[in-house]
């Protein structure tokens, strides 16, 4: 079985992304990485090239500036990685910038495509996301943030990236997948609140004019009180961030009994709470 992996990023030094821990979580889980290397004002070339592993094949590429519609530019992106992955790949293994693979869901996820491989109406594998908020010890729990995404997909079968790159289509259809209980550890809403606002200036700038991001984001520091609701982490890290984690420093605090939900929205949760099912959850997806 050959796997490929493959990911984009661009000024992860600049933004603060994990982007150096995300591809140590996926080399031992491919035969290949193919990162697609956007043109950057800091030095994020040097950070992947002094990696030094020679999974790594690194494409450069240039962001078109001028599409602003729906993430689009980040889609853009995932494909052209996506279209450098080997011919004789089995399966392509995806993570953004900011998403790490626990070590301990290794043999999960390669059993699963195992024993998915030969069953060509399976076209994807479905993970489990674990979303961080303001520090390593808070997790979003409210209906804002997906509970699962497709981060597998059977290459050369027309599979593409989706509106803003959070999942994929095969011509414009949901993928066919299985799930395979591991999980995605994101950390995109994990940085200090001046890296983070940085982000979001130039992030929205992906769906929005100029004029807009700047009344959509006038204050230095990213303020992360303006949460609905969080609840704590009693879980572990992938290894490959314990170093980050350790170098955190700021203070973030959060009181869950304090949620900001609508009497809806609290019903809601609760049947989720009690049931684990989520009412009228979008799917970018199709599970068979």
């Amino acid at each position: 079985m050959f796997v490929s992996g493959f990911t984009f990023v661009r000024n992860a030094i600049k933004y603060d992304y994990p982007v150096l821990e995300s591809i140590l979580s996926l080399l031992p889980l491919v035969d290949e990485l193919v990162v697609c290397l956007g043109y950057s004002e800091d030095g994020t070339a040097s950070l992947i090239e002094n990696i030094g592993n020679p999974k790594i094949k690194i494409v450069h590429s240039v962001w078109d500036e001028t599409l602003r519609e729906g993430g689009k530019v980040l889609a853009v992106e995932t494909d052209k990685a996506l279209d450098a992955v080997a011919t004789n790949a089995d399966w392509c293994i995806y993570l953004q910038a900011d998403e790490i693979i626990h070590e301990e869901d290794y043999p999960a996820i390669r059993q699963a495509m195992l024993q998915h491989k030969n069953n060509l109406s399976v076209e994807g594998i479905l993970f489990d996301y674990i979303h961080f908020y303001g520090s390593y010890d808070f997790v979003g729990d409210s209906r804002r943030w997906y509970r699962h995404e497709i981060r597998i997909i059977r290459p050369g079968m027309g599979i593409r990236s989706y509106r803003d790159a959070q999942g994929f289509r095969r011509n414009n259809q949901l993928l066919r997948v299985k799930k395979c209980h591991a999980r995605i550890f994101h950390y995109g809403w994990v940085k200090d609140p001046l890296h983070q606002q940085e982000k979001q200036k130039t992030f929205n700038k992906l769906w929005h004019s100029d004029e807009k991001v700047r009344q959509m984001v006038k204050e230095s520091l990213y303020d992360y009180s303006a949460i609905d609701s969080l609840a704590v982490y009693k879980g572990t890290h992938p290894a490959v961030m314990q170093e980050r984690i350790r170098k955190m420093d700021w203070d973030f605090s959060y009181e869950p009994s304090q949620r900001k939900v609508s009497i809806k929205n609290s019903i809601l949760h609760w049947i989720e709470s009690s049931t684990g099912k989520r009412l009228f959850e979008y799917r970018n997806y199709r599970v068979i």
